[in-house]
């Protein structure tokens, strides 16, 4: 089997390839690139294994006219830039030591060993420069059935780093099959070690989540962490009931997933801590949740906070009232989105002045909201 796509063809992408097949080094695409390609799902980030040392890595790189730099050297992994196009090409590795939160790696030679320190059989496939696909684990009948599946034993590779309890559930969300359940021994065994993740850095947690509530449908993943003990583990107070609901509504308006729109619908306290998100972000979660349990209508929503965040906040009062959206509801917020006060302090009579300004054109404001925008600025005026 091959994989391809103007991904791999790119010669920017071959010309790396060649700076370490030409010296008898192997040149292997591996991970997310390979297969998001046999899925015919969209490519990203390309990584490649070799057999070369990181500085052989450095030393052909620059021979063959590319810049190569030393952005992870410790752990093998050298980015080249060929003609503005990065690759991260990343040594063999086995695992020497691991505690639950990283490892002590050391080079190898064998691919068989770098699959092996992988978390899931369908992470571990890796395709030759020309794309013919190199499968060590036998990974590629699980990833043809959309099973997520854990390398040999699942509780070993948990714990060998804790975070693979979310991952599991973000790559069942993304990539499992829609119509079946999740592989009963990695999720006992994610249920039965749960208690690893409060060990986790927060940033971690935050990244993963994001990436898990981002997937088309991550309802059924996220009750399955519940169900597990492992969304409570890293969202106290959290609650994925109300999920199912607002993805459906988000369907139904063809809205696109948003995150942190799916992060407010679970609840919790704090979870702008717990997850170590941006204070852009922590920011903008409590203003949706604030505007969702709020009563200002479509038209105002749109225009407090613009017809993207108004939607936003609708479709989570909806879900979490389990009150399906109106039709009209869109259009109604890009009126209030689009609409401009039509009055300012300079047409004020003269003798308002001081607070008496600002309580005025609140008031004032308030009467243009109610008529649905339709007041001008002479009926406005005129009271």
């Amino acid at each position: 089997m091959r994989v391809s796509g103007d991904w791999i063809t790119d010669p920017r992408t071959q010309a790396v390839c060649r700076a370490l097949t030409d010296a008898g080094h192997q040149a292997l695409f591996v991970g997310g690139c390979v297969r998001n390609a046999l899925l015919d799902e969209p490519v990203g980030d390309m990584d490649i294994s070799t057999d070369a040392v990181p500085e052989d890595v450095i030393r052909l790189a620059t021979e063959a006219g590319l810049k190569a730099v030393p952005t992870g050297i410790e752990h093998g992994t050298i980015t080249v830039v060929s003609k503005g196009l990065p690759h991260e090409v990343t040594t063999f590795r086995r695992d020497v030591e691991t505690d639950g939160r990283r490892a002590v790696v050391a080079f190898t030679d064998r691919i068989e060993e770098d699959a092996l320190r992988r978390d899931l059989t369908m992470n571990a496939l890796y395709a030759q420069p020309d794309g013919t696909v190199v499968d060590p684990l036998n990974g590629l009948p699980d990833l043809l059935a959309r099973r997520v599946r854990f390398i040999e034993d699942p509780e070993a590779r948990i714990r060998e780093d804790y975070l693979r309890i979310l991952r599991f559930f973000r790559f069942h969300a993304w990539y499992g099959d829609p119509q079946g359940g999740l592989d009963a021994d990695g999720y006992a065994a994610c249920a039965s070690l749960n208690a690893g993740l409060e060990t986790l850095s927060k940033e971690r947690v935050g990244a993963e989540m994001l990436k898990l509530l981002t997937a088309p449908d991550p309802a059924p993943s996220t009750a399955a962490m519940q169900q597990a003990g492992c969304l409570t583990r890293v969202l106290p107070g959290a609650d994925a009931r109300w999920l199912p609901l607002l993805v459906d509504f988000e369907q139904r308006l063809g809205v696109a997933p948003d995150g942190l729109r799916r992060l407010a619908v679970l609840g919790g306290e704090g979870q702008g801590d717990l997850l170590r998100l941006s204070k852009k972000d922590t920011r903008r979660l409590e203003a949706l949740r604030d505007a969702a349990t709020g009563v200002m209508g479509p038209g105002e929503l749109g225009y407090r906070l613009g017809a993207d965040e108004a939607l936003n906040a609708l479709l989570l009062r909806a879900a979490l009232t389990e009150t399906p959206l109106p039709t009209d509801t869109p259009a109604r917020v890009q009126d209030g989105a689009s609409a401009e006060f039509p009055v300012s302090a300079k047409d004020l009579p003269a003798d308002c002045h001081g607070p008496a300004i600002g309580k005025r054109l609140r008031a004032l404001e308030r009467d243009w909201i109610d008529s649905g925008f339709t007041l001008d600025r002479a009926a406005l005026l005129s009271r």
